[in-house]
């Protein structure tokens, strides 16, 4: 009991800075970074048509999160001003790949990591020093130890990593549509950009964001090579790569782009088949542990330990 008063609070709070922090970063950083230059939106707007009734007055309103964002973000550049000294160069350049690859690559989302790091790692101390001041036995305060390390140390690590996942398994599972109704757009006689554009806009998601994204930037005269290998950089999915580069070849050769289309859906659709099968068939393993260590244990509670206990009556008494 003891324990759990003085060490659970330390994870709670870590635990509710971290996803504070997570709610508090922008969901759509890409898209909005260019929303202000380029006609994306206006470009969506004439193919979706005339907007519903009451669509109008679903607008976000201007200043939400602006409180937030004045109070932590001069914070987070001050406590991340004292973390770059002493950050390895590697590690933010690891730290700054992965919020991209996250879809938080602005400068302030790296600031914001990083300030969370230094807090989390200047509070190891004194949590480490009040669990020794608690008086437990010696497997529960090496129990204690561990929790607070792994809280404070890992925490926000794993859940940068554990969104990178999300991202990239979300991407994975919504490329195959996009795929095809970007085939049957341009099928039925719309340009390329057309029809990325309304399949953009008909499946949001961080994929729809990218070549949202990507639009942008051919609008405001980027080389068509360079932002499709862009969206690979931020998003680094296998399924996605090979799109791309078909793309590029297509762009490098003057292929149509129909039959490119039309056969990347297919594989897309194998792939996405193939990931599903995989995923299965590593269920046996990863259930394996869980079976082993918590519910093998009671079922020989469960089973044995009535027969053990009338053994040891019989036997002693």
């Amino acid at each position: 009991m003891t324990l759990l008063a003085y060490v659970l609070p330390l994870a709670v709070a870590a635990g509710l800075g971290t996803a504070l922090w997570e709610r508090r970063a922008p969901h759509r950083a890409a898209l909005a970074t260019l929303k202000a230059a380029t006609a994306v939106p206006k470009a969506q707007a004439v193919l979706r048509g005339p907007p519903r009734a009451g669509e109008a007055n679903r607008a976000r309103p201007v200043g939400e999160g602006a409180v937030v964002d004045q109070v932590v973000g001069p914070v987070a550049s001050a406590l991340a001003r004292l973390a770059r000294p002493v950050c390895p160069p590697s590690y933010a350049a690891s730290a700054r790949r992965r919020l991209a690859l996250a879809g938080r690559n602005r400068a302030v989302d790296l600031d914001r990591f990083l300030a969370l790091r230094l807090v989390s790692l200047g509070l190891v101390v004194p949590a480490f020093l009040l669990v020794l001041v608690v008086h437990l036995p010696g497997v529960y305060r090496l129990l204690a130890f561990f929790l607070v390390a792994a809280a404070l140390g890992l925490g926000p690590e794993a859940v940068l990593n554990r969104r990178v996942g999300e991202r990239q398994e979300r991407i994975r599972r919504d490329l195959p549509a996009l795929l095809e109704l970007l085939l049957i757009s341009v099928e039925a006689g719309l340009g390329f950009d057309q029809a990325l554009a309304r399949a953009a806009a008909s499946a949001p998601g961080p994929l729809s964001e990218e070549f949202s994204r990507y639009l942008g930037e051919v609008r405001m005269g980027a080389e068509r090579k360079d932002a499709l290998e862009g969206i690979d950089r931020r998003t680094d999915v296998e399924e996605l790569r090979s799109f791309l580069m078909a793309l590029v070849q297509a762009e490098a050769f003057g292929v149509s782009v129909g039959p490119i289309l039309r056969s990347q859906a297919d594989e897309s659709r194998v792939a996405q088949r193939q990931h599903v099968q995989e995923q299965a068939q590593k269920a046996p393993v990863k259930m394996l542990f869980p079976l082993v260590f918590c519910v093998l244990p009671a079922l020989f509670i469960v089973v044995i330990g009535p027969a053990v206990i009338e053994i040891y009556r019989t036997l002693v008494r």
